[in-house]
């Protein structure tokens, strides 16, 4: 015999006057001449039954999704991803938040059959070390965009590029391929004679294949910068550069508040890795970083056309606003 409590019609019923007409279990059982706990368990049948969805709206992802819309029209970015903070979350906190974020939505964007470079650096390693896992069921090749060769661990950790394209296909699936060259050399023409190797060459053939560039971004300051602590540049080069306009760094490539580079080719036409026009051309360039202390950075790289799109934070966004 038929269970009441299994009755479709009635449950459907019971959902419509308990959610559509507002009434309390009680007068629903009044109504219908059931028991209350009949109600209760209709209720949950047609929760679990899909009868009822329930949809909970966060108004301040809606805030911030407004706010993503209007930071890639005033720059012209293909997507921005703002991270939501809380009043209450340290600064490592709201970073923290940003990686967990960031890795969420790599997971996501990487297709089948993708060609990823990515750089060096502390944000791209913290992005591989959160916590959440993912399905590791894509083709994906991973490739270092800088040399990945050196003697430094910071913090002994290695954050230098061929380790960070080890680590994000572990993270992601796929496989990575080596940059074995230094990341700078201390004068150009050797730097030159050795990327004409064959050994190492092939790397510029790997950089013709690339979908997607992952790059963090930097700043300068001398106590936070991973080139300094790594060893690329000094921190009286870089408090210099500092002097000069320098607002920021990708793929150890430094800049100024506009995205021009020139003042600074002595330094970045020793770094072994793609060259800038190249990176340009890249179809998809994720730039990655937080705080109200990069916008300026951020900013930099945007107007470069280093990157078409950003993954921040909140404080990062409402600055460049």
């Amino acid at each position: 015999m038929k269970k009441i409590v299994d009755d479709w019609r009635l449950i459907y019923k019971v959902c419509s006057l308990y959610y559509e007409d507002d009434m309390r279990q009680q007068e629903v059982s009044d109504y219908l001449g059931i028991s209350r706990a009949t109600v209760s368990r209709m209720l949950q049948k047609g929760k679990e039954s899909g009868i009822v969805r329930v949809e909970v709206i966060n108004p301040v992802q809606f805030s911030y999704n407004k706010l993503e819309k209007a930071l890639e029209r005033k720059y012209g970015l293909k997507e921005v991803i703002v991270v939501e903070s809380s009043a209450l979350d340290t600064k490592t906190e709201s970073v923290s938040r940003m990686y967990e974020r960031a890795a969420l939505y790599l997971s996501q964007f990487f297709k089948d059959g993708d060609w990823i470079g990515v750089t060096m650096g502390h944000t791209l390693h913290n992005i591989v070390k959160t916590n959440r896992a993912f399905e590791k069921d894509k083709k994906l090749m991973f490739v270092p965009i800088v040399g990945g060769i050196g003697q430094s661990t910071i913090d002994k950790v290695d954050v230098q590029s061929n380790r960070i394209a080890q680590e994000f296909s572990r993270k992601f699936g796929g496989t990575y391929t080596q940059f074995l060259s230094p990341a700078v050399f201390s004068e150009q023409k050797a730097m030159e004679y050795f990327l004409k190797e064959k050994s190492i060459s092939y790397i510029f053939d790997d950089f013709q294949k690339l979908d997607t560039l992952i790059m963090g971004i930097g700043i300068p300051q001398r106590v936070e910068s991973t080139l300094v602590r790594a060893g690329y540049i000094t921190g009286e080069n870089l408090e210099k550069f500092a002097r000069d306009g320098m607002a920021g760094d990708i793929a150890l490539h430094f800049f100024d508040e506009d995205g021009a580079t020139e003042k600074f080719r002595a330094f970045n036409d020793r770094v072994a890795g793609m060259p800038l026009e190249m990176m340009k051309k890249v179809r998809n360039r994720i730039g990655i970083a937080g705080g109200e202390n990069r916008a300026e950075a951020i900013r930099g790289a945007i107007k470069g056309g280093f990157i078409n799109m950003l993954i921040t934070n909140i404080d990062a966004a409402e600055k460049l606003l």
